[in-house]
């Protein structure tokens, strides 16, 4: 069976893969584990030069990488540019931060010493999506790696030259052959990577339906595992938030990447005495948006990555719209295009897709809120516990609100981001675990408690 490469924008197949066959898959899981040992026995500081000439190959081919991210899932060229640049500065910052996270930890007992270690478990499985397909393998990449662990690649079927390329970038850093290997592989494939023994641990990211499919997998054979899955999080306005500021961060977090962002705000929780205020120049600024060809300067919105998710998501607004919410901007698709304008759905309630289920897309979901304690209630009305923020005037009052959230990751006044000196992952239906800083690097390491007597 192939995988297509196919343009979002043009509609055309770029190119085609075929699963690798068994003995194939085979041969890869052998090199990983025969590199195993070799690589945890490496000191830090030189598996940090390999993290840092990653990050050097990948400014330098940054032009090269960005138009195949956009050739292949759509994203605009200024947006793939970011996305390079953070997952090189992750490379660099895991490469500088790695030795004190992994130092031992020295522990007051009764001893004569004691202490807790951080040692590599082995070989780490990754399955990767195709929204973020640099940023993504870079997150799990760089402290699976300096933590001794050695890394297998499942990217999503429809970037599987992008994963190619990071295979590529990683052998010019010079890193050992078995160290990082790509399996083009399907999920019945994947699930038997996840039960050989070579394979240590899992980390997903991906919808929660991927997640309950690879933790089941991960369980059966009591591997550990790490899931940052959907979510659907609330954008909080109070009435004293600063409006220019609170809307222009409002279209970056909803139409950035074509809305295809696990983070991104998806519902809008209006306090009353705002709500139409920011709705006029919400409105205003996502209509202003321009849908174009990603390697266009001029292109503001990005088409979405696959004829089939516009199409799933068209249905979720229609559903929305069958059940009272009121269209106030867009909502028109043609059934089997990337194209999707930017949309925006006006008093969504309970019982609507817009308001329980992700819209991963550029479709933004206006909730209305009597005052602050409702907009909390609102917020955590839902399965998913990803992030969330709060907009005000206000910083106390801020911290307040947001301390109330139901999220693994809470803002004021900025919008949600990962960013590799704090720790990110979710909660409830968002799934489990932590990636990037301390807690990221821990995740795939034991813990090894020393006593000495």
């Amino acid at each position: 069976m192939n995988i297509e490469s196919i343009n979002p924008w043009t509609g055309r197949v770029e190119y085609r893969y075929r699963y690798m066959a068994e003995a194939e898959v085979a041969a890869l899981l052998s090199q990983a584990a025969s590199a195993t040992a070799a690589w945890a026995e490496r000191s830090i500081a030189e598996r940090a030069r390999y993290l840092q000439n990653a990050a050097r190959v990948l400014r330098e081919r940054k032009p090269e990488i960005a138009a195949l991210m956009a050739a292949e899932m759509g994203k605009l060229r200024s947006e793939s540019f970011a996305e390079i640049e953070k997952s090189a500065a992750t490379c660099d910052y895991y490469a500088e931060h790695a030795a004190d996270y992994l130092a031992d930890l020295l522990v007051a007992t009764e001893a004569h010493r004691s202490y807790v270690r951080y040692e590599p478990l082995g070989a780490v499985f990754a399955v990767m999506p195709w929204n973020f397909p640099i940023w993504q393998v870079f997150r799990f990449l760089a402290p699976a790696l300096m933590a001794g662990n050695v890394a297998i690649l499942k990217h999503a079927v429809n970037v599987p030259r992008t994963a190619d390329l990071i295979a590529e970038v990683m052998h010019v850093a010079g890193l050992p052959a078995g160290v990082f290997s790509v399996l083009h592989i399907d999920n019945a494939q994947a699930a038997r990577v996840i039960a050989d023994p070579v394979v240590r641990a899992v980390s997903l990211t991906g919808s929660e339906r991927a997640g309950r499919s690879v933790a089941a997998s991960a369980g059966q054979h009591l591997k550990k595992c790490v899931l940052e899955l959907g979510g659907s999080d609330a954008f909080v306005v109070l009435d004293d938030a600063d409006l220019d500021r609170t809307v222009a961060a409002a279209i970056a977090s909803r139409f950035g990447n074509a809305g295809q962002t696990c983070i991104a705000a998806k519902r809008f929780v209006l306090v009353d005495a705002i709500a139409e205020r920011f709705l006029a120049a919400f409105v205003g600024a996502a209509a202003d948006l321009r849908l174009g060809d990603p390697l266009d300067a001029e292109s503001s919105l990005a088409p979405m990555a696959r004829a089939d998710l516009a199409d799933a998501l068209q249905t979720q607004v229609e559903a929305s719209i069958s059940a009272g919410a009121r269209i106030v901007l867009g909502a028109q698709h043609q059934a089997g295009s990337t194209r999707y304008a930017a949309t925006v759905l006006d008093h969504v309630v309970p019982g609507m897709p817009a308001y329980s289920e992700e819209m991963f897309g550029p479709v933004a979901s206006i909730l209305r809120a009597r005052d602050d304690a409702d907009a909390v209630r609102i917020a955590n009305d839902t399965t998913f516990g990803l992030g969330g923020s709060v907009w005000t005037g206000d910083r106390e009052r801020g911290d307040r609100i947001v301390r109330q959230l139901q999220v693994g990751a809470g803002f004021v006044n900025a919008i949600v981001r990962s960013d590799a000196r704090m720790p990110f992952g979710g909660t409830k239906s968002s799934g489990y675990g932590r990636e990037l800083a301390a807690h990221g690097i821990h995740e795939f390491t034991n813990i090894k408690s020393v006593y000495i007597a």
